[in-house]
């Protein structure tokens, strides 16, 4: 069983291998989108705090799902180019994964085991669920989609200080 973010591989959004180790050492807000929820706006609050961190070692990394709602049908091109065009994004975007059942990524099964949702529940419940995971690669906390970006500023600054 994995035991940190670097054991763990994704594929970026234009289709190049993402090994997760590349990120050891930082800190690391990975998040399930999607282009037409209505938490979406919620891209320009995460590009805000990938704006203001990166310096500091902050890493956000986008994964779309088009699981909740049917709310991310595009294919990775045209995810990446709606992100890039309405909301400026910059931070690295991954290619559309599924994130609950048995044909989750990895990395999702792994999160959602690691920091369970509201009562005790493992599986994501909505699209912009996120995970931050600290610099020696383990899970933090997890924030409901509810929970903006800017409210994670606290604990942000907390782990890039560890």
């Amino acid at each position: 069983m994995a035991a940190t973010l670097s054991d763990f591989d994704a594929v970026t959004i234009d289709g190049q291998a993402a090994p997760l180790s590349a990120y050891a050492g930082q800190v690391v807000l990975v998040v399930n989108t999607a282009s037409r929820c209505g938490f979406t706006p919620q891209f320009a609050g995460l590009e805000e705090l990938w704006q203001r961190y990166r310096e500091r070692g902050l890493v956000i990394l986008g994964f779309p799902s088009n699981e909740f709602g049917a709310q991310d049908p595009g294919t990775n091109d045209e995810i990446a180019s709606f992100c890039q065009l309405n909301y400026g994004v910059s931070f690295p975007m991954m290619a559309k994964v599924k994130v609950n059942g048995g044909d989750a990524h990895p990395l999702w099964r792994w999160l959602t085991t690691e920091a369970r949702g509201v009562l005790g529940t493992q599986a994501v419940k909505w699209n912009f669920t996120k995970f931050l995971v600290g610099r020696d690669g383990r899970v933090l906390k997890r924030y409901a989609p509810t929970d903006a970006p800017a409210s994670l500023a606290a604990d942000i600054e907390k782990a890039l200080s560890a």
